[in-house]
């Protein structure tokens, strides 16, 4: 990743107390364990384990992966099994990546992270990180990754993302058909109800109505009238759904040109 200002690393380090949730390679004996991989490609694969409804292996190199220039440290990566992704119709996986090293003088997990999300596909099977610790700095007892007799745990977090299954779909449409609506209200001084509603109408593919109040919807003040803009009941929102409407409220003049508009403003309809 880069800026206008350089390179910004994706790679992030932490102390974690929890331990990992996918899968732990415990080691008795970390010599033995360098002395086998000089003989399988300078690397060791564990057993397949299930994450995120896949299969994988942990793959770690105990002086490097010379061919990912890692050579001089300890490197992690994670293989998708091939099985897994020939079950699958889109065949390719995208999965975070949280590597594992245990300190037992911390009594915590190093904790390394690209957090970028990686894809696994056929064209590429295998995802990790070529310098997750110095081998001399993970090779030295007194820093506590390697303890008891030539001990060490190394572990993996695969996680797999869920299939989107939560949106919104937010849509501004300036360009309605009929977008406007007259109601004419006759013998207006005769009118004795507080409230009055007009018929329904549509506009923007959603049904309206009209409220007047003759004498202001405010029982303490009768001076003013009043007119607003309702969802009709038949048409309400959704649950949690949001409606913003654009609306310009004029009161025509008969019999010339004082008309009374106001300015436009954004509603916002939701239960």
């Amino acid at each position: 990743m880069s800026t206008g200002s350089g390179v910004v690393s994706t790679i992030v380090k932490k102390w974690r107390e929890h331990p990992p949730s996918s899968y732990c390679l415990k080691v008795d004996n970390f010599k033995q364990l360098e002395k086998f991989t000089t003989s399988s490609d300078d690397k060791y694969q564990s057993r397949l384990f299930s994450a995120g409804g896949y299969n994988w292996k942990l793959i770690v190199y105990p002086k490097g992966n010379k061919k990912d220039n890692g050579k001089g440290f300890i490197s992690m990566y994670v293989e998708i099994d091939s099985k897994s992704l020939k079950s699958e119709q889109q065949c390719e996986v995208f999965a975070e990546l949280i590597f594992f090293v245990y300190n037992k003088k911390e009594n915590k997990y190093f904790t390394v992270q690209d957090v970028e999300v990686k894809r696994f596909n056929a064209l590429k099977t295998v995802w990790g990180l070529r310098q997750v610790l110095p081998f001399d700095s993970f090779n030295n007892p007194v820093n506590g990754y390697v303890f008891e007799e030539d001990q060490c745990e190394f572990g993996v977090d695969v996680v797999v993302p869920s299939p989107l299954t939560n949106w919104e779909i937010l849509s501004f449409n300036e360009k309605l058909q009929k977008p406007k609506f007259s109601w004419t209200v006759k013998k207006f001084s005769q009118l004795k109800e507080h409230e009055y509603t007009s018929k329904k109408f549509s506009v923007g593919e959603r049904n309206w109505v009209l409220k007047l109040y003759p004498k202001g919807n405010s029982r303490e003040d009768d001076k003013w009238l009043s007119v607003f803009l309702h969802s009709a009941d038949s048409d309400a929102p959704k649950a949690d759904e949001k409606i913003f409407v654009q609306a310009k409220l004029r009161v025509l003049d008969p019999h010339g040109s004082n008309h009374k508009a106001y300015q436009s403003i954004f509603f916002s309809f939701f239960y």
